[in-house]
This record gives C-alpha cells, sequence and structure tokens, in this order.
C-alpha cells in the first residue's frame, strides 16, 4: 500500500537546496509553500536579485514567502496557516525554533553537507576540505533545536577529489542529497524510518565562513596552503599580497582561485619561479614544506585570470615576497 502524500512546507535560500525543491516537485507530495530568505542587494549595484530556489518556485507556481524571522511569532503563524505535515529544509540561513518544529505533525528533517556528527554547523563542505578531508556526503537529519544534532535517517558517501573546490563539491552534494529527502520522507509517511542517534562524542563543528578566513599564511605546509585555496572557493576566496622588489611600488592584493602542490623549497612565501611564457612552472611559490603552483589569480578590479597572463602585466620576481599586506619587518 502506497504512503500517504504529505503536505510539505520547504525551507530553503541557497543553492545546495534547488535540487531538493526541483526533487520534492517531482514527487506524489504536495509542496505548499517555499519559505526563503528576503532577497538581499547583491553585486556593485546591489540590486535586489531573486535566489535560483524563489525564481524556480515562481515558474512552477509554488506559493513564496519570505519572512525575515520565521521563528518570530508572525512567522510561525504563517508556517502554522499553511498546515504542513512536514517541514523540509535545506540551506536556509535560519536555525528552526522548538515552536516551529512542533507546527507540522511529522516535525522537519534537514539536509546535511556533511557525514554527520562530523561538520555541524554553517559551513560543512569548506571546513571538511580546509582540513584536508577527503571523503564527504550528506545526511537527513530529524531536526531539533540544537544545531545539526537531530537523529539520522539517511547518509550518502563520496570521495572528495584532489583538486576539487567547496563549490564544485558542494554542487555535487546538493545532488546526492536531493534522492535520499525524498527517500526519506517516504520512509517517514510509511513509518518505517529508522533514526539514528549521532554520536555527540564524535562531532565536530564548522563555523561560518569570514572574509579574513581566506588570508593565506605561507609557513603553513603546500598542503595545507592549497586546501585553503580549494575551501574559499567561491566565497570568500583565499588572498595574499605581492610585494615588488621595487620599494616604491605599493603591495598588490593577489586572490588564489587555483593552485597545486608541487616540489620545491625556500623561505614560506618567497618566489621560487616566476615564468610568464605560459609552456612553464608559472609563480612557484616556498611554503613551510614544500611549494605550491598558482594556476589562476585575480587583481582587485580585474577578472581571473591565468597567471602567466597576470606576469606579463606585473615585474614579479624569483625572491619577491608573497604574505600579508604589512608583513613583519626582519
Amino acid at each position: 500500500m502506497a504512503a500517504p502524500a504529505v503536505r510539505i512546507v520547504m525551507l530553503g535560500t541557497k543553492d545546495f537546496a534547488l535540487p531538493t525543491f526541483q526533487a520534492l516537485l517531482k514527487t506524489g507530495h504536495e509542496v505548499v509553500a517555499l519559505v526563503t530568505q528576503p532577497d538581499r542587494p547583491q553585486g556593485r549595484k546591489q540590486e535586489l536579485i531573486p535566489s535560483p530556489i524563489k525564481q524556480e518556485a515562481i515558474r512552477q507556481g509554488v506559493r513564496v514567502e519570505q519572512p525575515e524571522d520565521v521563528n518570530a511569532p508572525e512567522g510561525v503563524e504563517l508556517v502554522r496557516s499553511l498546515r504542513p505535515d512536514l517541514l523540509v529544509t535545506a540551506a536556509y540561513g535560519q536555525i528552526l525554533s522548538a515552536e516551529l518544529l512542533g507546527v507540522p505533525p511529522m516535525g522537519g528533517i534537514n539536509l546535511h553537507g556533511s557525514i554527520l556528527p562530523k561538520y555541524r554547523g554553517a559551513a560543512p563542505v569548506a571546513r571538511a576540505i580546509q582540513r584536508g578531508e577527503t571523503e564527504s556526503g550528506v545526511t537527513v537529519i530529524l531536526m531539533s533545536p540544537r544545531v545539526d544534532a537531530g537523529g539520522m535517517i539517511a547518509v550518502a558517501r563520496t570521495p572528495i577529489a584532489r583538486d576539487e573546490t567547496a563549490g564544485e563539491l558542494e554542487a555535487r552534494l546538493a545532488r546526492l542529497g536531493a534522492p535520499l529527502i525524498v527517500e526519506a520522507i517516504d520512509a517517514l509517511a510509511a513509518g518505517s524510518a529508522e533514526v539514528i542517534p549521532q554520536e555527540t562524542a564524535q562531532a565536530t563543528k564548522a563555523p561560518k565562513l569570514r572574509k579574513d578566513d581566506g588570508l593565506i599564511d605561507w609557513s603553513r605546509p603546500a598542503q595545507d596552503v592549497h586546501n585553503l585555496v580549494r575551501a574559499m572557493q567561491p566565497w570568500p576566496t583565499a588572498s595574499t599580497h605581492w610585494h615588488p622588489s621595487d620599494p616604491e611600488k605599493k603591495p598588490v592584493r593577489l586572490i588564489v582561485h587555483r593552485s597545486s602542490v608541487v616540489e620545491g623549497q625556500g623561505e614560506p612565501g618567497r618566489v621560487i619561479v616566476a615564468d610568464a611564457s605560459g609552456s612553464g612552472p608559472g609563480l612557484v611559490v616556498a611554503a613551510g614544506s614544500g611549494a605550491v603552483r598558482l594556476w589562476f589569480v585575480q587583481v582587485p578590479g580585474k577578472k581571473p585570470m591565468p597567471v602567466d597572463a597576470f606576469l606579463r602585466g606585473h615585474a614579479v620576481r624569483p625572491g619577491d615576497l608573497l604574505g600579508p599586506e604589512s608583513p613583519a619587518l626582519p
């Protein structure tokens, strides 16, 4: 006997939530509304641009609600008025209160971008890459007021590629998790879902990214620097400052989009090779151990470019220093 259809309110904002929302629309369940964050000013023109998930909801004729605080009394009443059986969340941007989670009879489930209990928090994908993990995954949990601490309904795992960025991995995890959410809903509706408590002692945190998290510390091993470059894509990006040999010239902020680990040694942050030919090793910088080759970089006000293009426009020389804008004096 087929499980009954479930009235679902989806709460999601970021791109990670879109595949789940699209998958829900293809089920026999009723998606009665999308609750998403209010549109925020974006870009240089600070335009109010609707998120891709909001645009998809409008295309599909799904009701869209954008409360500033979904846990405020008016937000809770809004959700109650929709009469959901279940809340489904993914990358929504607010922690749901116990009162809100108590509105639907089935509670709420969340798609999280890690293998819980590791990397609880706002930036699980970036933090996993930053710390050199070689495996990631997604977990569907029953929601509780504690962040990412609910019982686990389903888990899917995937290897992390050696040079994969956080943005690339997050997109893969979003696609991996969408069918997992659908399976979890069906199991809950049929009364066959197995909920496994998390091992709290094994929990680790994945705090929200800040702009200064992307500052490269060249005293770290080359692999750590490479992991940071990968983890900070697409935001806040990894960066450093090039200090020209000419003392009259100011340091140039250099955003690093792509890198790799190579052999080499020297004082951390010193340029080992600066080859603008396009067929040579490009720009190689010494780290605490080993060296890092920069492949794609960006200077403020310009688009990302291959490193040979940057080198043709900037007189970088072996022995130049990369590091903080104001390095400590020797």
